[in-house]
């Protein structure tokens, strides 16, 4: 059949596919298909909206009808996808199907909530896509108090943007430590000390049970009987991968989409890119390796099969009081940390394996992160 690229998915990765593809080919048939609007924004933007005082509009760089102008595309916004049929290689929508030679499942991935229980469990906002934040956007800007469920990276970049935006905010998590997947337990010390010095409640080893609404405020409900009142309620806990369309597709998943080196998954001519694909046991929800793939799919896409080589990606927190970066294998590891601290000037962290004496991973801090490429270039690939 003729050519003609579907990529379903409006995102981080479906976009910079699509400028990938147009660098290396400015004619080739390329139509996106998502479910929301479709305008192009940074979604790292997000924890920093609170402080800049900036609505869901701000954060637009070019609406739908601006990108797919700019780069010569057929793009449908505001349209849900029925059913994938990858014998027939044809997307098929409520009204009509499209045919593809080549399909990009860019489908990326949703908010984790629990079920918690109690009267308003809808009231929890997430702000994992702009869409998101505009339902919640009133709301969260006129609330003076705000409890942030999950103590992860988002998390916490979002309750220091809250505390800057002069609210009162809570942190809760039901782990031990701030961070606890990228931070050894005695920076993640360093980091709850911060926090608390900047008036930010930390609630570490409890567990939400309940979210009720009593009145004009909400109430957080923990499992050791305590509770928080607040005027808004934000679930940061994590990300799962919208794998239910591969999945009805017959396509091979796991946590994620299953695929290759070269992003190809079990579905003849049918490909997954971002935070919905999985690789060698790992989602990588970051923008460097997401990047680096639409890079090198571009070209499989257009003729050329080109696998993906990942080398270690540096993880920048947008952490304004306590700012870091990491890379490797930093939490959950035995490894021997090597530390130096500069009082003025922050920390350099660095992780060796106990057996073999090599480099692992590192976090650097403050006016220390000058030390950050150099420490990378250390590093084995993902």
């Amino acid at each position: 059949m003729d050519k003609h690229i579907v990529i379903i998915g409006s995102g981080f990765a479906a976009y910079q596919l699509v400028k990938s593809l147009r660098k290396l080919d400015g004619a080739a048939p390329i139509t996106v298909i998502t479910a929301d609007s479709g305008d192009d924004y940074s979604k790292p933007e997000l924890s920093h909206v609170f402080s800049r005082r900036q609505t869901a509009g701000d954060l637009i760089k070019q609406t739908a009808d601006e990108f797919a102008a700019s780069q010569q595309i057929a793009l449908m916004n505001y349209t849900e996808v029925q059913s994938i049929d990858t014998e027939a290689k044809v997307v098929r929508l409520p009204d009509h199907q499209i045919n593809y030679s080549e399909l990009v499942l860019a489908t990326g991935a949703s908010s984790l909530v629990p079920a918690f229980e109690g009267n308003a469990t809808d009231e929890i906002a997430t702000l994992n896509s702009l869409a998101e934040y505009a339902n919640r956007q009133d709301r969260l800007a006129a609330a003076k108090s705000v409890v942030v469920m999950g103590a992860g990276l988002i998390g916490t970049e979002i309750a220091m943007d809250l505390t800057l935006a002069g609210k009162q905010v809570t942190l809760c998590d039901r782990a031990e430590s701030l961070m606890p997947t990228l931070l050894p337990s005695f920076l993640g010390a360093e980091l709850y000390q911060v926090m608390v010095e900047n008036q930010v409640r930390v609630k570490l080893s409890s567990t939400v049970q309940a979210v009720n609404r009593h009145h004009q405020q909400l109430i957080v409900q923990f499992d050791d009987q305590s509770y928080v009142e607040a005027d808004a309620v934000i679930a940061a806990m994590g990300l799962k991968p919208n794998i239910l369309l591969a999945s009805n597709a017959g396509l091979a998943v796991n946590q994620g989409i299953l695929i290759d080196d070269q992003l190809r998954t079990s579905g003849q001519d049918v490909y997954a890119l971002g935070d919905c694909a999985e690789f060698d046991g790992k989602v990588r929800a970051f923008l460097q390796p997401t990047m680096l793939s639409a890079i090198a799919l571009a070209k499989t896409l257009l003729g050329t099969p080109t696998p993906v080589k990942l080398p270690a990606s540096l993880i920048k927190a947008k952490t304004p009081w306590f700012p870091l970066s990491l890379s490797g294998q930093t939490a959950g590891v035995q490894a021997r940390w090597e530390v130096t601290r500069y009082d003025d000037e922050g920390y350099i962290a660095k992780a060796f394996d106990r057996e073999t004496e090599t480099l692992i991973g590192f976090v650097v801090s403050h006016e220390q992160q000058k030390s950050a490429f150099p420490l990378l270039r250390q590093l084995p690939a993902e």
